[in-house]
């Protein structure tokens, strides 16, 4: 096979050769110089249009339910100890009411019992009670 045919067995034409180098050389020169061009020309900084909205609203509202909870969170804390408190208070109250109460009983019963104590027993026996009522008249004169 000779340089001057392709695979399929066809001759190249010397002329349509040198034509399709000139057309070659073109485009390797244009190629080169687009590239010089490139690499020579000032390069700006390009700000890319990024659009993260939904971000900033997703922040905002994860923020705002992170602060809404903090703030229910506390509230309910206070509720739950003034409820606290005020069942003590009642406890308290209660406790001390029953105490009152138990007093009261066991000064009543000892009142009670010093009462009949005194209505039954005698100072003096039956026989000798009106040499007592004597004695007793003449103290008081």
């Amino acid at each position: 096979m000779s340089l001057n045919e392709n695979k399929t067995g066809a001759e190249f034409n010397p002329a349509s050769d040198a034509v399709l180098e000139d057309a070659l050389r073109n485009f390797r020169q244009s190629v080169h110089a687009w590239s010089d061009a490139a690499y020579v020309r000032p390069r700006g900084a390009v700000r890319v249009a990024v659009r993260h909205g939904w971000r900033l609203a997703v922040g905002w509202a994860l923020g705002c339910v992170l602060a809404a909870g903090s703030v229910s969170g506390a509230v309910y804390e206070r509720h739950h100890r003034q409820v606290l408190a005020a069942q003590a208070r009642e406890a308290q109250q209660q406790k001390a009411l029953q105490l009152a109460e138990q007093q009261r009983a066991q000064v009543t019963d000892a009142d009670l019992l010093a009462t009949v104590d005194s209505d039954i027993s005698r100072t003096v026996p039956a026989a000798m009670e009106p040499l007592a009522q004597l004695m007793d008249e003449s103290q008081s004169q």
